[in-house]
C-alpha cells in the first residue's frame, strides 16, 4: 500500500425531508434533515481494499456516492491524490473513478449492446476507434467474457452473474485509479457471489485497483479487504485492519455484528438488539447507546470521537474509560 489515494475529512451529507411550510418559516423552525453521513473521516491508500460494513440505513452507500463524486457533500472535504475535490477538479477526478452497483439489472441499459455498455465511460475521452477496440477486448477478457460471444448481445439476454461481469468490465475499461463496489454480490446466488469476489480479487492483484467495498455482509468484508470500517447511523464507529476487527472487535456494535454472522458451529444467531437509530431524529450522545449493553451516563450525553486505540481507530466511551 502507498500514500493515501482518497481522503475524506469530516464528511457529511444531509438530505432535507421536505420544504419548510409557512408556519415553520414564521416560527423559524429548523428544517428537518436525514443525516445519512455525519462527520466521517477516512483514508484509503493506493492499492488498498477497504470494506464499509453495517446494517441497512447506516449510510454506507451514501458514503460511496460521496467518494465517487456522485453526491456533493453538505459539509467536509474530499481529497484525491492530495488535491481537494471541488469545482472544476470534480470532472478530472470523475475520469479516474468508477462504480459497480448492486443490481446489474438496473444499472445496465437492456436496449444497449454489451459493446456499447462497456465503452460508455470512454465517450468523452477522445479515444480513437482502434484504442477503443483494444480496450473492449481487454476489459471483456479480464472479466472472463469472450468478445466474439458477448459483444453484440444485450444485457437482458444474460444471466445475473454475466451482467455483473459486464458491469465490472465497464468499470475497468477506463483503467480507473479508484473503484467503488456498492454491494457488488448481494443480488447474486451464493455460488456466483464467490466467483465475482474471486474475480475482483484477481483484478486487484493483477492491475492494482483501489477498492472501497460497500457491504452489509461482514463475511464478504473479511474475505476481500485489507481494512474494515464499521458504520452505524451515519457514523464510522470503528476502523482498522481486517484481522483485528474480526478477531478482536472493540466497539459493542462491531461485536454484535459479528455475533449475527452464521457459522458452522451449533449456536444460535444473535442479531443486534433493538432498532437502528433514526437518521431523522438521532439520539443524543452516542447514537448506539439505546442498544448498547454497556451504556453509561456519559454515552447518553457526549458524542464520542474516533481516537487511536490498540493500533486502530475506535469510537466508544467504554474503552476510553478503561
Amino acid at each position: 500500500m502507498g500514500d493515501a489515494l482518497i481522503r475524506a475529512k469530516e464528511l457529511s451529507k444531509f438530505f432535507p425531508v421536505s420544504k419548510q411550510g409557512f408556519l415553520e418559516t414564521i416560527l423559524r423552525q429548523e428544517s428537518k434533515v436525514i443525516r445519512a453521513v455525519d462527520d466521517v473521516s477516512l483514508e484509503i491508500a493506493e492499492r488498498e481494499i477497504v470494506s464499509v460494513v453495517g446494517e441497512s440505513g447506516a449510510g454506507k452507500s451514501t458514503l460511496g456516492r460521496l467518494l465517487s463524486t456522485l453526491e456533493i457533500p453538505t459539509a467536509g472535504e474530499i481529497y484525491f491524490k492530495g488535491e481537494r475535490v471541488e469545482g472544476e477538479n470534480i470532472k478530472r477526478v470523475r475520469k479516474q473513478v468508477q462504480v459497480v452497483f448492486q443490481d446489474p439489472t438496473e444499472s445496465l441499459d437492456p436496449r444497449m449492446s454489451i459493446k456499447d455498455i462497456v465503452l460508455e465511460p470512454l465517450s468523452t475521452y477522445g479515444i480513437n476507434t482502434r484504442e477503443k477496440d483494444d480496450r473492449l477486448t481487454f476489459s471483456l477478457s479480464s472479466v472472463g467474457l469472450e468478445r466474439s460471444e458477448f459483444s453484440d448481445r444485450r444485457a437482458r439476454d444474460l444471466s445475473g452473474g454475466q451482467r455483473q461481469r459486464v458491469a465490472i468490465a465497464r468499470a475497468v475499461v477506463s483503467n480507473p485509479s479508484f473503484i467503488v463496489l456498492d454491494e457488488p454480490t448481494s443480488a447474486l446466488d451464493a455460488s456466483i457471489q464467490a466467483q465475482v469476489l474471486n474475480l475482483l480479487v484477481e483484478l486487484h492483484e493483477k492491475y492494482g485497483f483501489t477498492y472501497i467495498v460497500i457491504t452489509h455482509n461482514i463475511a464478504v468484508a473479511k474475505f476481500i479487504s485489507d481494512r474494515i470500517a464499521v458504520m452505524y447511523a451515519g457514523k464510522v464507529v470503528e476502523v482498522g485492519p481486517t484481522e483485528g476487527i474480526i478477531n478482536n472487535p472493540k466497539h459493542p456494535y462491531t461485536q454484535a455484528l459479528l455475533r449475527s454472522v452464521p457459522t458452522l458451529e451449533l449456536r444460535g444467531i444473535e442479531p443486534p438488539e433493538g432498532e437502528t437509530a433514526s437518521l431523522l431524529n438521532p439520539p443524543t450522545g452516542c447514537k448506539y447507546h439505546p442498544r448498547c449493553p454497556h451504556v453509561m451516563d456519559t454515552c447518553k450525553q457526549n458524542e464520542p470521537q474516533l481516537l487511536e486505540s490498540s493500533g486502530r481507530l475506535v469510537a466508544c466511551w467504554l474503552y476510553f474509560e478503561r
